[in-house]
């Protein structure tokens, strides 16, 4: 047999150039919004309770940071992940060593082998959110490799368009966008007694009137409230018709999540943005410790993690709305995923730099839209990079 004819006798696949090897990877410290907005590291005393609500600069969009991986090809994939500084620390010194010259199309082996390789410190928070950055930036790679859109690699949309809701006191400003969902940011806590609960109670029955009886009304509370609180909370807001009320608990206090799942009746209780892979989901789930869960694609593992967490939900019947799913990021998993129609917003009406807008999909009358672009159609400059990264 001639080569001519042994080359179109084999497979397409086996046709192709060689493949790819991971050339370089890059991470950098990239705030999308600023630490004051969660407190402040000035104290009064020792007993001041700012010193429990200063979050610092890793947590949240205040730590997020960007990843930048290369091919020998000339393909670049960037993702979004957190942790900040210490987790650009954890790729620079450990994660990079089991991603150079490899595939990058392995992208479930690479995920598992930087799972294993960081468990004694890993597992959650900083490690699995600097696995996040890397998994998205990966599939950032397959999307470009494929010359498609990430959603398409996924199976393909689920629906044309994604419904927004906003989180911000101000629900004028989303009721002029089309927005017919939204989310109020709750600061009382127990300590406050019942005081605190009728200052909590009051912006919410004044949302609830001004967006009308049909819109969508939820709050969140970051983790403030005790349980007893957050029945007593439950039931006063009746009338409102509260969608959800996330993180009323720590999100350790397991116990005390299934106690509220199994208590109240007038609202249903969410949770989720602070846990982390398959293996804390599957937990929550199993002690039937949320209504709805809210996983996070670029802290919780990324895009792969997200795909099995949202099998598991699936097989519940849980209903699953990500932690800022109006991302780039987030918008093409809600797409591709049938049982998840609700994207809290992201870069909408929000105080964010141009990174953060580069990120953000078209959003009109209420909605997010995806583009075409191969990969999760973020662009990404190195003038963006070096305007925005925190100095070294």
């Amino acid at each position: 047999m001639t080569r001519r004819a042994l080359l179109a006798a084999l497979p397409m696949a086996a046709q192709t150039a060689p493949a790819q090897r991971i050339d370089s990877v890059r991470a950098w410290v990239m705030p999308l919004l600023g630490t004051g907005r969660f407190g402040t590291a000035k104290f009064t005393s020792d007993h001041d309770p700012n010193r429990s609500r200063w979050f610092g600069p890793f947590s949240q969009l205040a730590g997020s940071i960007l990843v930048e991986i290369k091919t020998t090809g000339g393909l670049v994939g960037y993702g979004l992940g957190g942790g900040g500084s210490a987790a650009v620390h954890v790729i620079e010194t450990h994660l990079r060593d089991l991603l150079l010259r490899a595939d990058p199309a392995n992208i479930e082996l690479l995920w598992e082998q930087m799972y294993s390789s960081s468990i004694f410190y890993g597992r959650k928070g900083l490690a699995i959110q600097a696995i996040s950055g890397i998994d998205l930036a990966l599939w950032d790679l397959a999307g470009k490799a494929a010359n498609k859109p990430v959603y398409q690699l996924l199976g393909g949309a689920t629906k044309d368009k994604v419904r927004v809701y906003l989180t911000s006191k101000n629900v004028q400003f989303g009721l002029d966008k089309g927005i017919r969902a939204f989310k109020l940011p709750i600061d009382s806590s127990p300590s406050e007694g019942r005081a605190g609960m009728k200052k909590a109670i009051e912006p919410i029955e004044a949302a609830r009137k001004a967006i009308g009886p049909d819109a969508e009304l939820m709050i969140d509370v970051l983790c403030r409230w005790n349980v007893g609180y957050t029945i007593e909370m439950a039931e006063r807001l009746a009338p409102a018709r509260l969608l959800f009320i996330e993180e009323p608990l720590n999100p350790d206090d397991m116990a005390g999540y299934a106690e509220l799942c199994a208590r109240v009746q007038t609202t249903r209780i969410a949770s989720g943005e602070h846990e982390y892979t398959r293996y804390g989901f599957e937990n929550l789930i199993a002690r039937k410790a949320a209504h709805i869960l809210q996983p996070d694609i670029t802290w919780s593992g990324g895009l792969s993690e997200l795909r099995k967490i949202a099998a598991l939900a699936s097989a519940r019947q849980l209903p699953l709305i990500p932690h800022r799913g109006g991302s780039v990021y987030g918008l093409h998993f809600i797409l591709a995923t049938a049982h998840c129609d609700l994207a809290e917003s992201f870069g909408v009406g929000e105080p964010g730099n141009d990174i953060m807008q580069a990120m953000s999909p078209r959003f009109a009358a209420g909605y997010l839209y995806a583009n075409d672009k191969p990969g999760f159609g973020v662009d990404i400059t190195e003038a963006l990079i070096g305007k925005h990264a925190v100095p070294r």
